[in-house]
């Protein structure tokens, strides 16, 4: 073999060598940032999965209470048709003034006191905002408690 054959193969088995160092220097440098994106990974499907239950536990809170309020203004709606059908009575306490020593009238003051009919429609009114206000009430705790409090 002449020398010239002995410095190609030389230079040869050299960058060889070189690409083969490379290559393996490359192959930890992506090893590395495969662990790390694996891990990177992991943490996201961690924090995921954490917001799908928290997604869920919001969305159990939130039909509770929707269901619950209904409910409340489906009772409030029956006591309202009840009143009006005269199945059931809304009682009121009030004062009348006694009628004066005439007679004339004949009783006209002996029957119960009745609201009027706005009256009674703002009473009823009155009725599902503070049921409305009540189960908005009881709703933003158990959020506070469930979200906040964590």
């Amino acid at each position: 073999m002449n020398w010239k054959m002995q410095v190609f193969t030389l230079v040869g088995v050299m960058i060889l060598g070189g690409v083969l160092n490379w290559t393996i220097t490359e192959n930890q440098k992506l090893t590395s940032e495969n662990k790390s994106l694996k891990s990177e990974l992991s943490a996201q499907v961690a924090i995921t999965a954490d917001y799908e239950k928290r997604i869920n536990s919001l969305h159990e809170l939130d039909t509770k209470h929707t269901t619950e309020l209904t409910n409340a203004k489906a009772e409030i709606d029956k006591l309202r048709i009840d009143v009006s059908n005269g199945t059931k009575r809304l009682r009121v306490k009030a004062e009348c003034p006694k009628p004066e020593a005439n007679t004339s009238e004949g009783g006209s003051y002996e029957s119960s006191a009745r609201l009027s009919k706005a009256a009674e429609q703002d009473y009823w009114r009155l009725r599902e905002m503070m049921t409305e206000n009540e189960k908005q009430t009881l709703y933003l705790q158990d959020y506070i408690r469930t979200e906040c409090l964590k």
